[in-house]
């Protein structure tokens, strides 16, 4: 059940041509979720026989809105602040600073409203009860949720329909493969029907099979008309579901707009993999400051790394590059076109060094 959001934005209509009519502000549909300059720092001590207190800004001003019916995505790596962020939309971090707003209302005045009207479903094996069946399960939360008991049966059949579930619901959960309970995770969500849902990392771990029986029910949550905050790690992911997306590092947005925005950013570029055994941070840097380097990564792979180098498409950074690496031990080198991934890589690795988040 979801309630018309209190605030509207307004927009000015442009005045036809050739009349005297002044411009007219109509309201505009206003965002379901917005974060405003938000900010969340952990207070923690370091130090093994002197402790000291320190504060970790996990969260550093994230700023943006989902409109309704729209699937957006929150992409970085761990520690970046996409949980964290998440959290304090949910309800279950107060900010720091900055403000959460989930339709129209405060998350933090307005707390016990805002949880009635969302779904959060998290990643990994807790929040299911194992030795009860899924239909049990669903049976128990609709009671949590205070899922009227008339429309409860209703209710449970449509989202064992919707995740792919039905016909299962009487086996336990602990024979369940990690896929199938992600999807019971999210029937669990949506089960007092709340227009908004919170999906944070629900493939991780999930064998490639289930992880794509997962995104075809996370798609179909979309055309039946809710509105989505997917975190993921995965940049195919977030390529194939969401209409927009936002890479977050180090607890900044350092990216937004749509899958296609972002590919443009590597569209026109080269990419050159070398296989090494042993690499220095120094070599990193001075492969960073050569003429038309990008982005210059690390990736571990079997048991020797991958430094990934992207440049303009009108360099050839091959021989400078293996030229900086005289001395250390090298495998293969090979050159390619950048992709997706790439882009992701370049945004989350040249930020500036700070805090973790």
């Amino acid at each position: 059940m979801s309630m018309s959001p209190t605030g509207v934005r307004g927009v000015r209509e442009t005045p036809v041509s050739g009349t005297r009519a002044a411009a007219t502000v109509r309201p505009a549909v206003p965002a379901v979720v917005e974060a405003i300059d938000l900010r969340r720092t952990y207070r923690t001590t370091t130090g093994t026989f002197r402790r000291r207190s320190l504060e970790v800004e996990a969260v550093r001003g994230v700023s943006f809105e989902i409109e309704e019916g729209e699937l957006f995505g929150l992409l970085g790596p761990n520690g970046a602040g996409k949980t964290t962020t998440i959290k304090m939309l949910i309800t279950l971090l107060i900010p720091t600073s900055g403000q959460a707003k989930v339709l129209g209302r405060d998350v933090v005045d307005d707390a016990h409203w805002v949880r009635q009207r969302i779904g959060y479903v998290f990643g990994g094996d807790r929040g299911l009860y194992e030795r009860l069946s899924a239909l049990d399960n669903l049976r128990y939360f609709a009671e949590l949720y205070g899922v009227e008991p008339r429309t409860q049966r209703t209710r449970i059949h449509e989202l064992l329909e919707l995740v792919g579930l039905e016909g299962r619901e009487k086996e336990r959960v602990e024979g369940y493969s990690r896929g199938m309970r992600q999807r019971l995770h999210i029937a669990r969500g949506l089960l007092h029907d709340p227009p908004v849902l919170f999906l944070d990392e629900p493939t991780i771990g999930v064998d490639p099979v289930g992880a794509r029986e997962l995104r075809s029910t996370i798609g179909g949550l979309k055309e039946a008309g809710k509105t989505v905050l997917l975190t993921t790690h995965y940049m195919f992911e977030a390529d194939a579901l969401c209409d927009r997306i936002a890479v977050v590092a180090k607890g900044k947005i350092v990216a937004e707009g749509t899958p296609r925005d972002l590919k443009q950013q590597v569209a026109e570029g080269v990419v050159v993999e070398i296989e090494v055994y042993g690499i220095e941070e120094h070599r990193l840097d001075a492969i960073r400051a050569l003429e038309g380097v990008t982005s210059v990564a690390v990736e571990d792979r079997d048991q020797a790394q991958v430094v990934v180098v992207q440049a303009a498409a009108e360099t050839e950074p091959t021989h400078d590059v293996l030229a900086r690496l005289d001395g250390v031990s090298l495998g293969r080198v090979t050159t390619r076109e950048p992709t997706l991934e790439d882009a992701y890589v370049a945004l989350v690795t040249e930020q500036p060094v700070a805090a973790d988040g």
